[in-house]
């Protein structure tokens, strides 16, 4: 597979036209008769194309009610007998970064019969979570899949080093890297001691099976080492999840000039 590879100066230049191109998804599948099929990580990296998805979806009073916000994974109360998700009012609730974040986001300038529906936020369940395989292969797969990288150790979703390239969605221990990186992403974790040490998570193998295109995201100074690590390589490496790209369907990496910086051209 060849893997693309936009440049911009900025992330909100970035976030604009990324955003234009969903928009644009939304409406071609709109006049097929179809949902639109949207995977969606949490965190710092995806905010600019949220933003911008509904300022363009208000401007244009673009219908949403079609969108899936098919999402990648959730921590794991750690205080639980059985694997549940932590509350959605914590401030590491993936679920409430959806909510507020995404979804909101998209609607506030829609009317309501435009609005991506609540039920149409979609998450692996960690009591089975091979269904969500399933649910999004049944749905038609997603259209675009957005993927961010961990700056210390490259992973996507919750799959850390030596995630298997093929491994569906399923309950993961986090890395300690990945954890690390997490009170970066949460601000209200006082240490990586606080982080959750499970979740459940999509596998990359649920992103390259079930999407038409993937795009890796990567922009701001402290995503230079993993935009280096992944345009280093020409495929996979286990070592830095990210470089899974190579071996995406549709694969476009996303970056802005901090994060070029020291990159090979």
């Amino acid at each position: 597979m060849t893997t693309g590879h936009r440049r911009f100066g900025t992330s909100l230049e970035l976030g604009a036209v990324a955003a234009a191109e969903i928009a644009a998804g939304i409406a071609a599948s709109n006049a097929a008769g179809r949902r639109y099929l949207l995977g969606c990580p949490g965190g710092r990296t995806p905010k600019p194309i949220y933003a911008e998805l509904g300022r363009i979806c208000a401007a244009d009073g673009l219908d949403c009610s079609g969108v899936v916000l098919v999402m990648m994974d959730d921590y794991l109360d750690p205080h639980s007998a059985t694997p549940v998700p932590v509350s959605n009012d914590v401030h590491n609730s993936c679920r409430r970064f959806a909510e507020q974040e995404i979804r909101l986001v998209i609607n506030q300038g829609l009317a309501a019969s435009r609005h991506v529906p609540g039920e149409s936020v979609w998450f692996p369940d960690p009591l089975d979570p091979p269904a969500y395989d399933r649910r999004i292969a049944d749905a038609g797969g997603v259209e675009v899949f957005i993927a961010a990288s961990g700056a210390s150790d490259g992973h996507v979703a919750f799959c850390g080093p030596g995630s298997d390239l093929d491994g569906a969605s399923t309950v993961v221990e986090l890395a300690p890297t990945t954890r690390a990186d997490n009170v970066v992403t949460f601000p209200g974790f006082a240490s990586a001691n606080e982080v959750p040490t499970h979740g459940v998570s999509v596998g990359l193998g649920t992103i390259r099976r079930h999407s038409r295109s993937v795009w890796l995201v990567l922009h701001g100074a402290d995503k230079a080492e993993s935009l280096r690590r992944v345009l280093c390589t020409a495929g996979h490496d286990p070592a830095w999840p990210a470089t899974f790209i190579h071996e995406c369907p549709g694969a476009v990496i996303w970056s802005d000039a901090s994060a070029g910086r020291g990159a090979p051209v």
